[in-house]
Parts: C-alpha cells; sequence; structure tokens
C-alpha cells in the first residue's frame, strides 16, 4: 500500500502521524544516562539501581517524543508551515488529510496525558522535582513548535530536553545527583541529536524562509548550517572526552566510529545540497545517532 492510499484516521494513518523512525532520539539520551548510573551505582556500591525507573524513563521518553510529532505534525500545517504540494521531507500526516484535525488535537490531549500518567511514578524514585521536569517537557513540547522553531531556538531546545534534561534526569533518578561527567555527556548527548535537527532545517530552509520560519540554518546561510552539522559530531566527540578521564577509554574511543559516519553523511549533505535526497542523509543521520548512542552505553557498560 502506498502513502497516497492512506485511509483517513486509519491505524496506517496514525502510525505514520507518530513518526516511529523518531524514536531512537528519544531511546539514545535514556540509554546513556541509565548506563551512566548503572556503571557508578556499582562503582560505588549504591545497592539503588532500578530498572523499573529505567524502563519508565524510557516509555515517557518515547511518548513524548510521540507528542511532539503530533503537535509538530498539527500547528506546522495550521500555520501553513507544512504544505502537502511543496514539502520535501516525509509527509504529514494533516496535510495529507490522512487525519483530521479534530482527531489530531484528541490525539495530542491522549499521548500527553499518557505521557504524564507514566513519568508520574518517577517521583517515588527521583521525589517531587520530577513533576517539575515533566510539566517543563509538556509546555515546551508545544513551544517548540508554535514559537521557538520559527526564532531560531529550536537547537536550543533539543540540546536541552534531548541531552540534558533526559541524561541528567535518567541519573538523578537513579543516583539522586548529576556529576560533571554526566553533564558533559548530556551536552555530547544533546549536539548529536541536535544534528537531525540542523539536516532536516537544511533541506527545508528555502520553504522556512518563504513561511517565515527562521531556524538557525535560516539565520546562519548554507555554507554556515553545513559547517554547524558537522560541528556536532566533533563537539560531541571532544567533549566525550570526560569519559576517557573518568577511565572509561571505550566509552571515548568507539564512538569514533560515529564520527567517521557523521563525516561521510556530512559530505553528502555538501554533494546533495538541495532537494528531496536529503531525505537519504536525513535517514543517516538518525542511524548516526542510535551508532553513537549504542557505542557510549556499550564503551561505558564494558570496561
Amino acid at each position: 500500500m502506498t502513502e497516497e492510499m492512506v485511509r483517513t484516521d486509519s491505524p496506517k494513518a496514525w502510525l505514520l502521524a507518530a513518526r516511529p523512525k523518531t524514536l531512537t532520539g528519544a531511546a539514545v539520551p535514556v540509554m546513556i544516562g541509565v548506563a551512566l548510573a548503572y556503571v557508578d551505582a556499582q562503582e560505588y556500591d549504591v545497592d539503588a539501581f532500578s530498572w523499573v525507573a529505567a524502563l519508565l524513563c524510557l516509555l515517557f521518553a518515547f511518548v513524548m517524543q510521540i507528542d511532539a510529532n503530533l503537535i509538530n505534525d498539527f500547528f506546522d500545517f495550521a500555520n501553513g508551515a507544512d504544505d502537502a504540494e511543496t514539502r520535501l521531507g516525509p509527509r504529514r500526516a494533516c496535510a495529507q488529510g490522512w487525519v483530521k484535525l479534530d482527531s489530531m488535537k484528541k490525539a495530542i490531549a491522549l499521548t500527553t496525558c499518557t505521557a504524564c500518567a507514566i513519568g508520574l511514578p518517577l517521583v517515588f524514585w527521583g521525589g517531587l522535582e520530577m513533576v517539575l521536569v515533566g510539566v517543563l517537557c509538556v509546555i515546551f513540547a508545544f513551544l517548540y513548535t508554535t514559537h521557538f522553531s520559527y526564532m531560531g531556538l529550536g537547537d536550543l531546545l533539543v540540546l536541552l530536553f534531548f541531552g540534558i534534561v533526559p541524561v541528567c534526569c535518567c541519573y538523578y533518578v537513579q543516583l539522586h545527583t548529576v556529576t560533571w561527567q554526566v553533564f558533559l555527556a548530556s551536552l555530547a548527548c544533546g549536539l548529536v541529536i541536535d544534528a537531525l535537527l540542523i539536516v532536516n532545517n537544511y533541506r527545508d530552509r528555502d520553504n522556512d524562509r518563504l513561511a517565515g520560519k527562521n531556524t538557525l540554518v535560516v539565520r546562519l546561510g548554507d555554507e554556515a548550517g553545513r559547517q554547524l552539522y558537522l560541528g556536532t559530531g566533533i563537539g560531541a566527540c571532544i567533549l566525550g572526552g570526560t569519559f576517557w578521564m573518568n577511565g572509561h577509554i571505550l566509552a571515548f574511543l568507539l564512538p569514533l566510529i560515529y564520527l567517521v559516519l557523521h563525516i561521510f553523511t556530512y559530505l553528502k549533505i555538501k554533494t546533495i545540497d538541495k532537494g528531496k535526497a536529503l531525505n537519504l542523509c536525513l535517514g543517516e543521520t538518525a542511524r548516526n545517532i542510535f551508532i553513537y548512542g549504542v557505542c557510549v552505553s556499550l564503551g561505558l557498560l564494558l570496561l
């Protein structure tokens, strides 16, 4: 069945709207945060590590990612940033008519409530501060699409909510503290995942400019946008030096595999430059992000 044959509000329509391929971006920060917490719990002989809490963190991240995708789908269409005729990226449910607007509103309410229900028990492990974290995640899921992405601040939110917040919170839930190593690791994770937003915005830069969506790529220009993409991977690996300094040499060395792949993808972006062919680079970037998460997590756990 092709995407053009998708029935309105059908299971296939909702699957496409949820964008399951983006869940790697939600999983990687949790993987790294949990791996850091597990290793430190073993090192300091802390018998407090909870796999239930780790699973709840992962489920919360997954549902919030889906929620953010639905919010993005709805508001980008409502604001005219998604046009079925001119869109270069993967097709969106509202723009294609796969999901009715009223149905999307209800789905956003449902996923938001589900995420809150999943995250609430984390109060048992992390304290009442987890409520504040959950509220901020929900608020900024809406603000990203409705305001910050149009102001060129989307990359900052990625650093916060795909780096610092999930990595540090997954660690904090287990050990009730956050070390400098964890903070630097969270920044590195945020940079790696921001590459996905950069290549997405690089592909859409002409349409975004016309729609008044002043992403960082639109503001900086094409060449700076490409260099920004390259710099995220290099910067993440430099920050990964904190693993080496703390005795986790493999957690520094294994991600160099990711860096090689990241550079190859950068070269493809530079060659392709425009059009739907950049979706190939988007897919490769998602793959690279997952490889980075696996490499860092294995590097921490194997030594």
